[in-house]
């Protein structure tokens, strides 16, 4: 590679910011997203108002069933441009069922923030999305919302944040006001305080007024002391900011915001365009980095089919891991060794789509029409590259899947194989059961819900499902698959990439099993029961 490509190459990467926000559901993260596209001036108004039944569909929650739901269930990517950062915002599924969608969606961002609701604090989503960025070892900017509703006290939420994740707070803002009583934003670095005036249902920008600590204390003499005194302590205990403890994941960065009134926002947007952390290096299958400058490389993280009706496209969304991604480039698919063109990318925003002729270490590109892709894969030019494989999450509910109409068995059929490619469901078959009833596994029943809306929209297919009385799910061996199809107390299936797996209906049927075969069910580390995915 000539120096003057390395150099370009190096330059480009130091712009990104490829970040995504993990909640609980319902401590706002759709909106906060619609947010950051409103003040970076991506989008004029927010489609975000008050109250869900009420909510205008966000940029990011394109999908009927998020529309309806007020959750997001898909994972969107939004790129957009801050001064000289371009921000590449990947939106995760909030609800637990979708962790396994989240999970590998945390694979391809370079830092996250994690969104906490004032009133109910670290919930339990939120502890187990952030004990996969710490394994992932990703910074987090840490954003307490709805400062503007009831909630719990500052000092209290922060110390919440350090006994349960380790990480000592950094507040880049603090609250004037209790909780409910947002009277504006202390700047401890200036000693300044912003006063807001609110557009009405957060629709639009609020616009923001400045006001030195005399004149502040002068209109608000109690809350405004109440705020520097606060702010003080947690100086004393060491919390100024620190970029290479927040780097470490020693310390979180903490802006107190509204994100459904804009408040906070433009301070959190400003973070991430300065001190947010640009692309790195990334461990490839062997654990050894690969560099940005190297020929390029990327990786496919998500696989999406129905984001456009009208052509019934499937696009895969690759996170550019090294070198230069140009459109009509002939990569190599490494699982298969095969080339692949690239002659039809597209970034996406939303259901909005742009072609796309270049791009970076940390963009997000959309392949569409990839077929051949499922989420894990990874795709080179040149220098040969693997990056590790997802694995996938043990599923913990089990239903037969068929459809009523034997003249759409066809449809049905392409739909779930097209499901079980992108991730949506695990598939799993046997002789017993049969092609035409299959078995869909999930991590939550939520997912079957996407299933039947995908399924009637997207391939016109109505589906119905039998539950099985399973929970626990068991990644076997031949000899052990052999082992145990004698046995009435597990069932064996295969998954639809010829994986044995044994399902059981408690874990209390499982250490039967154990017990009866010492050796047969080992948890290995790593395994999608002792990693990080099976405690989600």
């Amino acid at each position: 590679m000539k120096e003057a490509d390395t150099k370009q190459i190096l330059e480009e990467a130091l712009s990104r910011r490829t970040i995504a926000v993990i909640s609980h559901p319902d401590a706002g993260k759709s909106t906060l997203s619609e947010a950051l596209l409103l003040h970076s001036n991506a989008i004029t108004e927010a489609g975000a108002i008050h109250g869900k039944a009420g909510r205008r569909g966000t940029v990011s929650d394109w999908m009927e069933m998020e529309k309806a739901r007020g959750i997001s269930v898909s994972s969107a990517v939004l790129q957009f441009t801050v001064g000289d950062a371009i921000v590449n915002l990947v939106d995760t599924p909030g609800h637990a069922d979708f962790s396994e969608d989240t999970f590998r969606v945390l694979a391809a961002v370079d830092a996250v923030i994690m969104l906490i609701d004032a009133a109910k604090g670290m919930e339990a989503q939120t502890m187990k999305l952030f004990e996969v960025c710490k394994a992932r070892g990703l910074p987090v900017i840490t954003v307490i919302n709805k400062w503007d509703r009831p909630g719990q006290d500052a000092l209290e939420l922060v110390d919440e944040i350090l006994t349960r994740t380790g990480m000592r707070s950094m507040p880049r803002n603090w609250p004037v006001g209790d909780s409910g009583h947002m009277l504006g934003l202390l700047h401890p670095d200036e000693m300044t305080m912003n006063r807001y005036t609110r557009a009405p249902g957060g629709a639009k920008k609020v616009l923001a007024e400045k006001l030195s600590a005399e004149i502040a204390e002068a209109e608000y003499p109690v809350e405004f002391q109440t705020a520097v005194e606060e702010s003080s302590l947690l100086e004393l205990d060491d919390a100024f900011y620190d970029r290479e403890a927040f780097l470490a994941q020693e310390a979180t960065p903490l802006f107190f915001a509204s994100a459904v009134q804009n408040i906070g926002v433009e301070e959190l947007l400003q973070f991430i365009m300065e001190q947010g952390p640009p692309p790195q290096a990334r461990p490839d299958a062997e654990g050894a980095p690969h560099e940005l400058t190297s020929d390029f490389s990327g990786y496919v993280f998500k696989v999406q089919t129905g984001m456009d009706k009208a052509h019934r496209d499937r696009i895969a969304f690759m996170r550019i891991c090294s070198g230069v991604f140009e459109r009509g480039m002939v990569a190599t698919h490494a699982q298969s060794g095969k080339p692949f063109p690239t002659k039809y990318s597209q970034q996406v925003f939303g259901r909005d789509r742009t072609t796309v002729d270049t791009a970076w270490p940390g963009d997000v590109v959309g392949l569409v029409n990839a077929s051949t892709l499922r989420p894990g894969d990874t795709l080179f030019a040149g220098q040969s590259v693997m990056f590790p494989p997802f694995k996938p999450f043990a599923p913990e509910h089990f239903r037969v899947g068929k459809t009523g109409d034997a003249s759409k068995h066809k449809q049905f059929r392409k739909g779930v194989e097209q499901l079980d490619r992108e991730g949506v469901i695990q598939v799993f078959y046997s002789e017993r059961r049969g092609q035409q009833r299959p078995v869909l596994g999930a991590v939550g029943p939520m997912q079957f819900e996407v299933v039947s809306a995908r399924m009637e929209s997207d391939f016109g297919a109505s589906v119905s499902f039998d539950a099985l009385d399973y929970s626990v799910a068991r990644d076997i061996d031949a000899a052990a698959a052999e082992i145990l199809n004698g046995r009435q107390d597990c069932e064996v299936l295969y998954r639809s990439d010829g994986t044995p797996v044994a399902l059981f209906r408690d874990p209390w049927r499982l250490r039967t099993v154990q017990r009866d075969h010492p050796n047969l069910l080992p948890d290995p580390p790593g395994s999608i029961n002792a990693s990080v995915s099976a405690r989600m």
